[in-house]
C-alpha cells in the first residue's frame, strides 16, 4: 500500500491520535493529526485527503458535525468514525451523514489496517475506472454499437454509407457478433427510419412455416388457415425486411426470394393477386454463402442479388481491444435496467476477459457480465462473480478443479495452513476482512484437518 493517502486523524486524546498516526504510517501511508474539529476542517482547508479517521465524542464540535462539515469540503472524502459506544442508531445517522465505516473502541492495529487498506483499494479501483470510463469516450460508436477496433470502425463507415441507400446488405459473421443490431443501426440511419423493422429468423421455421411467414397466405391455403395473414412483406413495407439465418434457406424458397427482389411482387400462400411490395431487405447469415454456392447448395443469382453491399462482422477473439469498450458499454446498460450500482470490473476480472476466447462472441460477453453483475454483492465485479473457467493449457483440456471457485478454495486453504489457522492473519494475507474470510469458509465448507 505504499504511497496511498494522505489520512487524517482527529481525536481528542494524544495518544490515540499518536498511536493511529504510528500506526498507519508503518502500512505505507502519509498521515496528518488533529486534536479537535476545528483544526481537522483548517486542515481539510489547506490538503485533500482520501480519508478522514474522526473520533465521535469530542468537546466542541463532535465527530458527526465534523463528518457534515468535511464533505461540503471535500465530497468525495471517505469518513471513518470512531467510538467507544457504538450503537444501531449511531451507524445508522453516522451513515445517513455519509460516513463510510466505523470502527468500535478499542479496536486492534490490524482491524484499522485491513478496513483501511480495503477502503484504499476500492477508491484506486474507482480511480482506475474512471480513467478508463475516460479514455473509452475516445471510440467510435454506430447507434447503440461500440468499438476501438480499426476492423469495425471500417465496417462502420460502410455501414453509414450503406443506410442512405435502398440496396440490399448481406451482413456475414460468427453467431453473436451482432448481426441484427448493425441491420437495426443501418435501418435507423436509412431514409426509412420512420418506417417498420421487421425481422425474421429463416433457421428457425420450416420450409411451409417459413414461407407463409414471408409472403402470408389466403383463407383455406392450408390445414389451419382459417383466415388470411399478411407476411413479413407487406407488414414491413415501406421499412426494413431483416432476414436473420439466410443461409438455412430451402431452393424453393431462395427461387421465391430471387423473384421478390427483381420483381418487387409477390403472391400469397394460396393466393393468385399479385402484391406489390416496397421494403428494402438486408439479410445476414453465419455461413459461409460462397463455399454454398460453389457446392450447389446456395444459388448463385440470388447470392449476387443479396450481396451488393456485404458488411463482414470480426469475432470479437479477433479484435480483444473491445472487450474494454464493451465491458462498460454493457455496465452501464445493466445498472440502468436493474437498478443496481455498479462501478466497474478488478483488474483480475478484467485479465479474465481478455483471456476468454468467446466463442459466443459479443452475445455471450453481455450474458456473463449480466451473470456477474446479479450475483456480485458490492459495485465492483470479481473473477468469482463471472463464473468462467481458466483458459485450457497446452493439453487442450481443462480440467474441472481449474475453475476459478476451485482455484481460490486451494488457495485459501493453503493460506490458513502457513498461517496456522490464524484467521485474522489469513485475511490480512489474502487482502480481505475476516467476515469475508469466514464466509468463505463456510461457503467451500473448508475444515481445520485438511
Amino acid at each position: 500500500m505504499k504511497g496511498k493517502g494522505p489520512i487524517l486523524v482527529v481525536d481528542d486524546e494524544e495518544i490515540v491520535r499518536e498511536s493511529l498516526a504510528n500506526w498507519l504510517t508503518e502500512d505505507g501511508y502519509q498521515v496528518d493529526i488533529a486534536s479537535d474539529g476545528q483544526a481537522a476542517l483548517d486542515r481539510l482547508a489547506e490538503r485533500s485527503y482520501v480519508i478522514m479517521l474522526v473520533d465521535l465524542k469530542m468537546p466542541g464540535m463532535d465527530g458527526l458535525q465534523v463528518l457534515v462539515e468535511a464533505k461540503k469540503k471535500q465530497p468525495d472524502l471517505v469518513v471513518i468514525l470512531m467510538t467507544a459506544y457504538a450503537t444501531v442508531d449511531t451507524a445508522v445517522q453516522a451513515m445517513k451523514q455519509g460516513a463510510q465505516d466505523y470502527l468500535v473502541k478499542p479496536f486492534e492495529p490490524e482491524e484499522l489496517s485491513q478496513m483501511v487498506d480495503r477502503i484504499a483499494s476500492e477508491m484506486a479501483l474507482r480511480r482506475e475506472n474512471l480513467l478508463l470510463r475516460k479514455a473509452l469516450k475516445r471510440q467510435i460508436a454506430f447507434q447503440d454499437m461500440v468499438s476501438k477496433s480499426p476492423k469495425l470502425e471500417a465496417v462502420f463507415e460502410l455501414a453509414r454509407t450503406a443506410a442512405k441507400s435502398n440496396s440490399t446488405v448481406l451482413i456475414l459473421g460468427e453467431s453473436g457478433t451482432g448481426k441484427e443490431l448493425l441491420a437495426r443501426a443501418i435501418h435507423s440511419q436509412s431514409l426509412r427510419k420512420d418506417g417498420p423493422f421487421v425481422g425474421v429468423s429463416c433457421a428457425a421455421l420450416a420450409e411451409t412455416l417459413l414461407e407463409s411467414e414471408l409472403f402470408g397466405h389466403e383463407r383455406g391455403a392450408f390445414t389451419g388457415a382459417v383466415s388470411a395473414a399478411r407476411g413479413k412483406f407487406e407488414i414491413a413495407a415501406g421499412g426494413t425486411l431483416f432476414l436473420d439465418e439466410i443461409g438455412d434457406i430451402s431452393a424453393k424458397l431462395q427461387l421465391d426470394l430471387l423473384r421478390v427482389l427483381d420483381a418487387r411482387e409477390f403472391q400469397r400462400v394460396g393466393g393468385s393477386q399479385i402484391i406489390k411490395t416496397d421494403v428494402r431487405v438486408i439479410a445476414a447469415t453465419n455461413r459461409d454463402l460462397k463455399k454454398r454456392v460453389e457446392a450447389g447448395e446456395f444459388r448463385d443469382d440470388l447470392y449476387y442479388r443479396l450481396n451488393v453491399i456485404r458488411l463482414v462482422l470480426p469475432p470479437l477473439r479477433d479484435r480483444k481491444e473491445d472487450i474494454p469498450v464493451l465491458v462498460d458499454h454493457f455496465l452501464a446498460q445493466l445498472q440502468t435496467e436493474m437498478g443496481k450500482p455498479l462501478e466497474g470490473m478488478s483488474p483480475e476480472a478484467v485479465d479474465l476477459l481478455m483471456a476468454h476466447d468467446w466463442p459466443g462472441n459479443v452475445r455471450e460477453l453481455r450474458n456473463v457480465l449480466e451473470r456477474g453483475a446479479v450475483v456480485a454483492r458490492g459495485p465492483i465485479i470479481t473473477p468469482m462473480d463471472l463464473d468462467l473457467v481458466l483458459p485450457t493449457g497446452d493439453n487442450g483440456k481443462t480440467e474441472a478443479s481449474d475453475s476459478l471457485r476451485d482455484m481460490e478454495r486451494k488457495h485459501i486453504v493453503a493460506s490458513l495452513q502457513q498461517h496456522s489457522w490464524n484467521i485474522s492473519r489469513t485475511a490480512k494475507a489474502l487482502g480481505i476482512d475476516r467476515v469475508t474470510l469466514y464466509n468463505k469458509i463456510k461457503r467451500y465448507q473448508i475444515r481445520e484437518e485438511e
